[in-house]
């Protein structure tokens, strides 16, 4: 099945030095575009994370540090990156969870102002693990009865996240519907107010901590109660995105006052 969009989409592919959002960092960045008309742009670029990628992440990727001492920072690449993908929606696989605070912790870290929660987010891997529950690899096998061939390669596995979708929306006539506004909100497995899933929305709107020992409580409650909990936050190893949205809830939770 065409996708139905009404902006363009933008599916995209994380490779990185390693799985800790606020430590790792980029390493290649795939983004394919598909537009209203169904065309599509692909965009792949390497770029130098700055610090050494781990054997245990290049033996998965394929990516050594020779291969991208030459290539652009992401500061550098940043600005044509952002240029590329705003007024976008975002589509990825496990991209709520993992490649999206990723991307939008290196463009807090590169200064540029890419607004990402104003994109609707559609995560293929939830949609799959509320539906069938298994891998991209698995669910490329099962919706498109293809093998993925050079799995973990960025524009592999980017093109194979947006061919899975519009399969699922074939596969899945009666649950799915054919728009982004719902498949955005359909793969949302939590209310996330900021991109890591440290503060969350409840069913009124309330923005709730979502770890430690004041998860499921209101932040600006805690906030007023134990103003300490604002600078051990800030200080801690949280990443930017979530450090910023805790400051915009504290100032808002001031002039409320």
């Amino acid at each position: 099945m065409k996708l139905n969009l009404d902006y363009p989409i933008v599916f995209f592919d994380l490779e990185t030095t390693g799985v800790d959002i606020v430590k790792d960092r980029i390493v290649e960045i795939c983004l394919l575009k598909v537009f209203p008309n169904g065309n599509e742009e692909a965009k792949t670029m390497r770029i130098n994370p700055g610090i050494h990628i781990p054997k245990e992440a290049s033996e998965v990727h394929g990516i050594y540090d020779q291969d991208v001492a030459d290539c652009p920072t992401f500061a550098e690449a940043a600005p044509g990156i952002w240029e590329f993908i705003k007024g976008c929606d975002l589509g990825g696989f496990n991209s709520n969870h993992f490649d999206i605070p990723m991307l939008a912790e290196e463009f807090l870290r590169a200064g540029v102002k890419a607004d990402l929660s104003k994109c609707r987010r559609v995560d293929v891997q939830n949609i799959y693990h509320k539906l069938e529950r298994r891998t991209l690899i698995a669910a490329y096998k099962f919706y498109c009865h293809k093998n993925l061939e050079d799995a973990h390669s960025a524009l592999a596995d980017t093109r194979a996240t947006y061919e899975v979708l519009c399969a699922q929306l074939d596969y899945y006539p009666e649950t799915l519907q054919n728009n982004i506004d719902f498949l955005a909100d359909y793969s949302q497995m939590n209310r996330n107010v900021d991109f890591s899933g440290r503060i969350i929305k409840d069913d009124k709107g309330v923005e709730l901590f979502n770890f430690g020992k004041y998860k499921g409580m209101p932040v600006a409650d805690v906030l007023r109660r134990d103003p300490g909990y604002f600078s051990w936050m800030m200080q801690g190893d949280f990443t930017l995105n979530t450090k910023q949205v805790l400051t915009e809830i504290a100032l808002r939770s001031k002039s409320t006052k």
